[in-house]
């Protein structure tokens, strides 16, 4: 009853958040933010689950990373959703990897340069070429490959908001996979 409490409160988070998400509403509160340290609070925060579900969790920090222009709590929103998904599609004695890497030459005029990338890979079933494109609309569920059963469910809107948030930053979010091969998920800011 408590898990199931539990994901009751993500689904009501979710659909709070999906509106202001999707109409570029969000309200940010922007501060210089040392990248890999979001990553690492991330990491943290799903290395308990990782080690319970005997799923190698492993992290990969550019040394020398500037700060980054960012609300933290939004990212740290998106890493956490992108960390949820690739450990629930990861089998158990699989893995893990999350990055984040400097993007070099790349600024936004009148911001702090935020030229990075982090990156989450897992060693799951992939995503089917056909779900690609579709992984970030709102209440879309990849086919069977990466389904869900309801204990482990989600909303099929946590990749939807991720994305709305990215985008409000002035970055990108986007897929790489084969079936088979796991999936890698990264933010571009």
């Amino acid at each position: 009853m408590q898990e199931e409490g539990r994901r009751l409160n993500r689904l009501i988070e979710d659909f709070r958040n999906l509106p202001p998400a999707e109409a570029g509403e969000l309200t940010l509160t922007r501060r210089p933010t040392p990248p890999g340290d979001l990553l690492e609070r991330a990491v943290a925060a799903q290395t308990p689950r990782a080690l319970q579900q005997n799923i190698s969790l492993q992290t990969q920090i550019e040394p020398g990373l500037p700060e980054i222009d960012v609300d933290p709590d939004r990212i740290a929103q998106v890493l956490g959703n992108l960390l949820d998904n690739a450990l629930r599609h990861t089998p158990s004695g699989g893995g893990v990897m999350c990055q984040v890497i400097a993007k070099h030459g790349r600024t936004v005029p009148g911001r702090l340069p935020s030229p990075v990338t982090f990156s989450i890979a897992d060693t799951g079933p992939g995503i089917a070429p056909e779900d690609l494109p579709h992984i970030f609309d709102r209440f879309y569920r990849a086919d069977k490959a990466r389904a869900r059963s309801n204990e482990q469910g989600g909303s099929g809107l946590g990749l939807a908001i991720a994305r709305s948030i990215v985008e409000a930053h002035g970055g990108r979010i986007w897929a790489e996979s084969q079936p088979g091969r796991g999936a890698q998920f990264f933010v571009e800011l």
